[in-house]
């Protein structure tokens, strides 16, 4: 059984910039940093990989691979975001801090079940932050929201659509 989850790993541009934004901005402690001479195939590398741990004990982590070749570019929020959730008045705080700070920033948007607030980190990558709105539970209970049925009728018409 999942129980659930330990880290998401990213690319970085630079680690200090990446510490900067997570750690200094966001708050999220720097836990732990391994330096990765060699991978488990065997190739030198020269890898920096950093961890920033979360409230519950989860973390975000990033690879500075110099010597790997990655585009890095702005992502769009559908293509990837990361959603970090916070009480509503830091998400209030939050918004201001990135303002204050010219780091890009966006919102309040109304998701119906969650308030989010969004920024660019030095990597180009969207994150969001998220406060529960009251309902939030019942919401994303799929027992009440018809998620399932939802899915199938996306599905049912796109093939509808190819078929057309």
């Amino acid at each position: 059984m999942i129980k659930g989850l330990h880290h998401n790993a990213y690319r970085c541009r630079d680690s200090e910039a990446t510490r900067r934004f997570y750690e200094d901005f966001l708050g999220l402690p720097l836990c732990n940093t391994l330096e990765i001479k060699e991978t488990k195939s065997g190739r030198k590398t020269s890898t920096l990989h950093t961890f920033y741990r979360m409230d519950d004990g989860s973390c975000l982590a990033f690879f500075e691979a110099p010597d790997m070749p990655f585009e890095f570019k702005d992502q769009h929020d559908y293509d990837l975001h990361i959603a970090l959730e916070v009480s509503r008045n830091l998400l209030d705080e939050m918004m201001a801090k990135g303002k204050a700070a010219g780091i890009e920033t966006r919102g309040i948007s109304d998701h119906q079940f969650i308030d989010s607030i969004y920024f660019r980190d030095p990597n180009g990558y969207v994150i969001e932050l998220t406060a529960k709105r009251p309902g939030h539970d019942a919401a994303m209970d799929p027992a009440k929201n018809g998620a399932r049925s939802k899915l199938d009728a996306w599905q049912a018409a796109k093939r509808q659509s190819k078929a057309d």
